[in-house]
């Protein structure tokens, strides 16, 4: 497989100002079809900005990405999710009044055919699309992990399995790149671990993923790449090994280079 088709996103130059915050200065960076790619940094660093931009919520001021060999017009998040991008949140957003299995069938939405005249009509198609829609939902929430929670209203979940179903929920809309916002947060360590051998197994399932996450080792034993920003601007890209011993990293994360270092 060649470079250029090897590449599935090359964000270009991305900035994104808030008055006269700039929260994103030029970030460039690549990710292969296949691999785990981390982005980390300090808090404030510009890392779910830079996800906002990419998944559409925010419109960058400047710079753009490609994404699976197109141009990527992302200005509202349905229009990524269309394209093959799908995210969590820092913030659980599930839908705390619907069962789990609602939430994943929800997810499901930008790849059904149905309109409201099906919907109205409840024509045989219709009816056929929406049980394949619940069998699909099925299998994810087995492939989570939660099929037993399928039933349960979402706020009854506990923290981890909110986690988890928030996951199926995005892997519900069949992904190119799934992009993960601290997906480890508030985990204990057998959470972690946990989380850890699912994102291993969607990765080898076919789906490239995209991790920001201040759980370091985790990042180190999971990441293929990574890249660290530090107020907006990238500092570091490259393999774990490497990544952990760049001074311009220790110095963002600790404030100072050890002089061992």
């Amino acid at each position: 497989m060649s470079a250029t088709h090897d590449l599935l996103l090359e964000a270009r130059a991305v900035s994104k100002h808030f008055g006269g915050v700039k929260a994103l200065t030029e970030v460039s960076l690549t990710i292969r079809r296949g691999e785990i790619y981390g982005l980390i940094g300090p808090n404030g660093a510009g890392k779910t900005t830079f996800f906002n931009c990419l998944t559409g919520l925010y419109v960058p001021d400047g710079g753009g990405f490609t994404f699976d060999g197109r141009p990527l017009q992302a200005d509202a998040p349905q229009r990524a999710a269309a394209r093959g991008i799908a995210r969590t949140f820092q913030n659980i957003r599930l839908f705390g009044q619907m069962t789990a299995l609602e939430n994943v069938m929800v997810g499901r939405h930008v790849r059904t055919r149905a309109g409201v005249l099906g919907a109205i009509l409840r024509n045989r198609a219709t009816r056929e699309e929406e049980a394949a829609i619940r069998r699909r939902a099925e299998e994810l929430l087995h492939y989570v992990g939660i099929a037993d929670r399928a039933g349960d209203l979402a706020r009854n979940l506990s923290y981890g399995d909110q986690r988890r179903l928030e996951i199926a929920r995005a892997l519900a809309t069949e992904p190119k790149l799934l992009c993960l916002d601290e997906p480890a947060a508030g985990m204990n360590g057998a959470e972690t671990e946990e989380l850890k051998v699912l994102i291993e197994g969607i990765r080898k399932d076919g789906t490239t993923v995209l991790l920001i996450e201040h759980d370091v080792k985790l990042v180190m034993g999971l990441c293929d790449r990574l890249a660290v920003l530090d107020y907006g601007q990238k500092i570091c890209e490259d393999v774990p090994a490497v990544v952990q011993k760049d001074k311009r990293v220790i110095e963002a994360y600790l404030g100072e280079v050890p002089e061992d270092a």
